[in-house]
């Protein structure tokens, strides 16, 4: 049975989305079965794998509402990865789903017949705690939260966990943290070690090792309709997303 990861954070910004997509392809490349889903309007986890997001037939909306079977809606990507691909569409989804039976689980319903054949499924929620964001919480066994080292990326967390003690107690009572993950970081800036230190303190292991670093390599793939493997498989930035799933496949890996 797969992992299925949430990867989520209300703040935008913060590398969430390069995340889900690299991820996605570092997983990929260490032989495991990947599924990444997006469940952000904006199609950009589809353009950063090389899917054309004006060119869909069928997406992730009709999916969600209905109107599409799993396998219709699908993509193998040259990078070793499939896509449940996303466009603007998507976001008539909001409103759609609250007229619908069972709306928080739709996502989770729909994977249920293709978990066995992916070892991780990961979600790249849109950065707001919306319907969308609460049917990718619902469908996820753990969730990954990228953070930027500052200020501001601290309050927003206290909000993504209240989200999901409400999540937990309502619709799903497995969900945990499986990670946070430090992201366009500077080792430099004080504050940023201020706030690498303060979450240490607060969430122990479940932080993890990997800090993804800024890097503009990272910031030039997705324009390219790339990962960052495909792209410069030798810069700082496939690095950190390597290491970064070498450590997911350590902890829950078969």
């Amino acid at each position: 049975m797969s992992r299925v990861i949430a990867i989520t954070n209300q703040k935008g910004g913060v590398g969430k989305t390069t995340s889900a997509v690299n991820l996605a392809a570092g997983l990929a490349q260490a032989e495991q079965r990947v599924l990444l889903i997006d469940l952000d309007p904006q199609g950009n986890a589809t353009m950063g794998s090389g899917v054309d997001k004006q060119e869909l037939g069928r997406s992730i909306y009709h999916l969600l509402l209905g109107h599409a079977e799993l396998a219709d809606v699908r993509i193998s990507t040259e990078h070793g990865y499939d896509v449940l691909p996303a466009n603007r569409e998507l976001g008539g989804a909001e409103v759609e789903l609250i007229e619908l039976e069972r709306r928080e689980l739709r996502l989770r319903e729909a994977l249920l017949p293709v978990r066995n054949e992916y070892d991780f499924i990961l979600i790249d929620c849109p950065p707001a705690l919306n319907m969308l964001t609460v049917n990718g919480l619902a469908a996820a066994d753990g969730v990954i939260i990228p953070m930027q080292c500052e200020y501001y990326a601290l309050e927003g967390l206290t909000d993504l966990v209240n989200t999901m003690r409400r999540v937990r107690m309502a619709l799903n009572p497995k969900i945990e943290i499986d990670g946070l993950l430090r992201t366009l970081y500077d080792p430099r800036s004080t504050l940023a070690q201020q706030v690498v230190a303060q979450l240490a303190q607060h969430f122990g292991d479940k932080v993890f090792n990997t800090v993804i670093p800024r890097n503009i390599r990272l910031a030039e793939a997705p324009s390219f309709g790339r990962p960052i493997f495909s792209y410069d498989k030798s810069s700082r930035g496939a690095q950190a997303y390597r290491e970064l799933a070498d450590e997911l496949i350590a902890r829950f890996g078969k």
